[in-house]
């Protein structure tokens, strides 16, 4: 099978700090890989990068055979880049909705703006996803109305509606209260259980024990180890993994 995403010798620096430093991954369809490390070790670049939201300095990316490298024409690699994003769906921790807008057109706007779907099909989408994620109750209420936990969900459905092909979790319980982690978390493990491909970056260890079929802990731009959870967490080769998972799973 061939993979869904695969990451060759990936570079990054912004000035003087090198975050990426060489960093390469495959995905297969419908696995779900959880990036694991401590603040500033490339876990959220890494996931930026593969829709281009950073750009790599070097390095191959490809998302569903649609391959990009720094040396391409720039009118190439401009379509290349539109046509991964859209095969991408991304959270962010910060949700990133639209205040202005009720939840429906906040869920319908990529359909309408970007794959000019008529509204009516637009909506008949967004709902679906609404009721996936448990809200179509909330369809006509504003963000401001919303808990966090309901809003992260709102930009779940929002991501899902563009049916992409991979979905990118940028650390998306890390703005909520404990209380409403929850809600989210089993949103995201139904979404595993589905089989959507899955790129999480998280603190949840609970989620990524349970969820993933692979762990991969990073430090200073690297990847240090991957491997099935059971191994990573109850039998880390790494001391770097060790002393990491000692300290976050016992605070």
């Amino acid at each position: 099978m061939e993979p869904i995403v695969r990451l060759v010798d990936l570079h990054k620096r912004f000035d003087a700090l090198h975050v990426l430093k060489g960093v390469s991954l495959t995905v297969q369809p419908r696995e779900v890989i959880c990036l694991i490390g401590r603040s500033g070790s490339g876990k959220s670049t890494l996931l930026r990068a593969i829709n281009f939201l950073e750009e790599p300095d070097a390095g191959l990316v490809e998302v569903d055979g649609i391959a990009v490298t720094p040396d391409l024409p720039a009118k190439a690699r401009r379509q290349r880049i539109h046509d991964i994003r859209l095969r991408t769906g991304m959270v962010f921790q910060d949700f990133n909705l639209f205040p202005h807008k009720s939840v429906i057109d906040n869920v319908i706007e990529a359909l309408l703006v970007v794959k000019r779907m008529p509204k009516t099909q637009a909506v008949e989408i967004g709902e679906s996803f609404l009721r996936k994620v448990g809200l179509i109750d909330k369809r006509d209420e504003y963000p401001s109305r919303l808990s966090g936990g309901q809003k992260q969900r709102v930009a779940i459905a929002r991501a899902l509606a563009m049916e992409p092909k991979v979905m990118l979790f940028d650390e998306p319980t890390s703005a909520l209260d404990p209380e409403l982690i929850g809600e989210v978390v089993k949103v995201m493990e139904d979404l595993a259980n589905d089989g959507m491909t899955m790129l999480v970056v998280t603190h949840e260890m609970s989620f990524a024990r349970d969820a993933a079929d692979r762990v991969i802990f990073m430090e200073g731009g690297v990847f240090v180890e991957e491997g099935r959870p059971d191994d990573i967490f109850t039998a880390p080769r790494d001391p770097r993994t060790q002393q990491f998972l000692q300290r976050y799973l016992k605070g």
